[in-house]
């Protein structure tokens, strides 16, 4: 009986540490997402967004889908970023994400000046 209890107090001391490590990455996990357009405002399939980790300088990358789409997420809120796209040697302009702002998810479009 006396192991029972023990075992029943082990489970739930587990279920509440799972619970409350799910909450901490809930809130320390953002997403940054958008669209790519041309000069003319349409969307701009196959351009490259790019998103630099400002703390280690790390980049990532993704190729925007046939509507201009990019989405990043799984970023922390410890850290500040830096978002620009390009496309065939055309860049738009850089756009900040501050650790300071507490806002979970943000919605950048970035304008590519291809006619230039």
């Amino acid at each position: 009986m006396r192991l029972r209890w023990i075992l029943l107090l082990l489970l739930a001391c587990v279920a509440t540490q799972r619970q409350s490590l799910a909450q901490s990455l809930a809130q320390s996990v953002r997403v940054v997402q958008g669209t790519v357009q041309n000069s003319t405002g349409d969307p701009q399939p196959n351009a490259v967004v790019y998103l630099q980790d400002q703390k280690s300088l790390e980049v990532r990358t993704y190729i925007t889908e046939a509507d201009g789409h990019y989405r990043f997420g799984q970023l922390s809120s410890d850290v500040d970023y830096q978002l620009w796209a390009e496309f065939k040697g055309h860049k738009s302009k850089t756009r900040s994400i501050s650790s300071f702002d507490s806002k979970k998810q943000f919605n950048f479009d970035l304008k590519i000046d291809t006619a230039k």
